[in-house]
């Protein structure tokens, strides 16, 4: 038991740090799976890898709860409208993951998670960060606040949000580029794709959940304390890792992340064919 709980506070340290940084969080616990296995069912995994990111939601609701907050009674009137207008951008940005996601969960859990398709798009996804990164050298960004995105940009960076129900995309990679290339700053694209993932890795967790359950199937005691615990750790290990991607991006760019997306994919790639 104690054993199993060691190997959950790896998880969520993993999951707490790969959510936020665009590196894609699937492709480390791919890794992670192979190192270190819980003593856990198929279906018990399968619902673990997205339930404990409601531990890393939540951190991002602490860290901008005053930012994301309509009813704050430090906010003027117009600032309590421009919240709740980012408020319906998000639901706008989060319409097209929701009808794919609804409709291809099953197809794509059955078809495309595996180690040489996670591979493939940290590497795809690596090449394209220092592309863009290359591109946008010397550019000024168009939108420089959250107030400054519109109902279009929201939608077009959920759009790029779709792709990353490929496994190894990378949700925050796949809206952080989207962003970037309709025209954002880092730091603002960043926030933007934080506060998508609270709706998304919501509605995930459980699509997830429910799908346990209704599947009829249930959890000891060992899998709940395992649960329970990495959710916990990757809370804990959010709120810093948001704090520093935040920090890192005022002054640096995405290459160093492509550069660390291709390394991974190489050794996902190496894992497989060796283990295979």
């Amino acid at each position: 038991m104690f054993l199993e709980i060691l190997k959950a506070i790896i998880y969520g340290i993993v999951e707490g740090i790969t959510e936020w940084l665009p590196i894609s969080s699937t492709g480390h616990l791919i890794l992670l799976e192979q190192l270190l296995p819980l003593k856990a069912s198929d279906a018990f995994m399968s619902m673990f890898d997205v339930v404990i990111q409601l531990g890393a939601i939540l951190a991002v609701i602490v860290l901008f709860f005053h930012k994301l907050n309509p009813f704050s009674g430090r906010k003027s009137m117009v600032e309590k409208r421009q919240t709740w207008q980012l408020w319906f951008k998000v639901i706008v940005a989060v319409l097209p993951s929701v009808v794919l996601g609804l409709l291809l969960d099953d197809w794509l859990d059955a078809h495309l998670y595996n180690h040489v398709v996670v591979a493939i798009m940290l590497i795809l996804y690596g090449v394209a960060f220092i592309a863009v990164e290359r591109y946008n050298q010397g550019r000024r960004p168009a939108i420089r606040t959250t107030n400054q995105i519109s109902y279009r940009t929201a939608l077009l960076v959920g759009c790029f949000q779709v792709l990353a129900m490929i496994p190894g995309t990378s949700r925050s990679g796949a809206t952080i580029l989207g962003a970037i290339l309709l025209g954002m700053s880092r730091t603002v694209g960043s926030e933007f794709s934080f506060f998508l993932a609270i709706p998304t890795m919501l509605g995930a967790s459980a699509l997830k959940a429910l799908k346990f359950i209704l599947g009829g199937y249930s959890m000891s005691g060992s899998e709940w304390a395992c649960l329970i615990v990495a959710s916990v750790v990757a809370f804990v290990v959010s709120l810093l890792a948001i704090r520093s991607l935040m920090n890192y991006v005022k002054q640096h760019t995405f290459s160093a992340f492509g550069i660390y997306r291709i390394i991974l994919g190489v050794v996902v790639l190496a894992a497989y064919f060796i283990t295979k």
